[in-house]
């Protein structure tokens, strides 16, 4: 009887709708990468003068959708930005370029960045293997990138979005005909200043502020951030007929900051973006000479050593450690 019992309640829990409908989410395959799914859609290039929010798409798509939509490519950028106000011009010029290899996603790349203040970095991946290394710097292996190399990426060719955010996204395409760009069919768009959008967005959380209030350097981003104004605004757009991926930019505007303490500032920039090597496959290796990933990154007891000062003992999270307890502080150097 108690068999029949356990049996019974065994085919009952089988039968039950919920529980198939938890084994069918456990044992379904795994979702595509958010990249593939979006690549996946169709995004058509004569819609985008019509409809925003595929013209905010395909302005704003990501490193890894382009790749998985065009394959293997060059993306350059070069930003100016100039600000102008209190007497005086500031310039700075900003290069950003992305070698993206066959594969997608999960593809291999490489980006840099510079500026014209002698600043950047470069970022390597090769079969999953992340490198990285300042302008002048050597590179460094990057075993536990955490997305490091993803937000790099996804940053470098970034640049349309970005001047699209900092214009609050009032780019206004209109359709000029078809041109042929790096070999392929491109729709044509006319650039100009837009009206201002509706505000539907959810408000966000204050920032968090510092006891005694934010720095200088944040005060005067967050005052820009709040406080710009799109003045002017003009350019061209390509965009690929078959893959609506943007093939070549073209954007000069004006943005327009107040200032209730002083004198009010300008800035000028000039976005020029274009995409090559269509379908060529760079062959990225990895690089010759390379420093390896750090257990522990340098700290106190590093800057010590370069005075001089050498630690007491050795730690649990460095190579070769002995497992010894630390000497005493009143047993180290004089």
């Amino acid at each position: 009887m108690p068999r029949k019992l356990i049996l019974l309640l065994v085919l009952v829990a089988c039968s039950d709708p919920v529980d198939k409908a938890a084994k069918a989410r456990i044992f379904s395959p795994e979702d595509p990468p958010q990249a593939v799914a979006a690549a996946s859609q169709k995004l058509p290039p004569e819609d985008v003068a019509e409809n925003p929010q595929t013209a905010r798409r395909v302005l704003g798509m990501s490193a890894a959708e382009a790749t998985e939509r065009i394959g293997a490519h060059k993306f350059s950028a070069k930003i100016s930005f100039e600000w102008s106000g209190t007497g005086r011009n500031v310039k700075l010029v900003e290069e950003r370029s992305l070698v993206a290899g066959p594969g997608g996603v999960s593809g291999d790349f490489y980006a840099v960045q510079s500026n014209s203040s002698d600043q950047g970095f470069e970022v390597l991946r090769v079969k999953s293997d992340v490198y990285a290394k300042s302008r002048y710097g050597k590179y460094r292996q990057r075993k536990r990138d955490r997305g490091m190399a993803e937000r790099v990426r996804n940053e470098t060719y970034g640049a349309i979005r970005d001047f699209d955010a900092l214009f609050k996204g009032r780019l206004k395409l209109t359709a000029s005909g078809t041109e042929t760009v790096a070999g392929r069919t491109a729709w044509k768009y006319n650039v100009t200043l837009g009206p201002p959008l509706k505000d539907d967005a959810r408000p966000l959380p204050p920032p968090v502020i510092a006891r005694n209030g934010p720095d200088d350097t944040t005060r005067r981003r967050q005052h820009f951030f709040d406080a710009r104004e799109p003045r002017a605004l003009q350019g061209f757009v390509w965009v690929d007929a078959e893959t609506s991926v943007v093939l070549k930019t073209r954007l000069d505007g004006r943005l327009g900051v107040s200032n209730d303490a002083g004198p009010a500032a300008d800035l000028w920039l000039v976005l020029e973006t274009s995409l090559s090597d269509l379908g060529v496959d760079p062959k990225l290796k990895a690089p010759d000479e390379f420093l390896p990933d750090q257990d522990k990154p340098l700290g106190i007891a590093a800057a010590l050593e370069r005075f001089g000062v050498p630690r007491a003992g050795t730690d649990g999270g460095t190579v070769g450690a002995t497992g010894e307890a630390p000497a005493e502080e009143d047993e180290g150097p004089q």
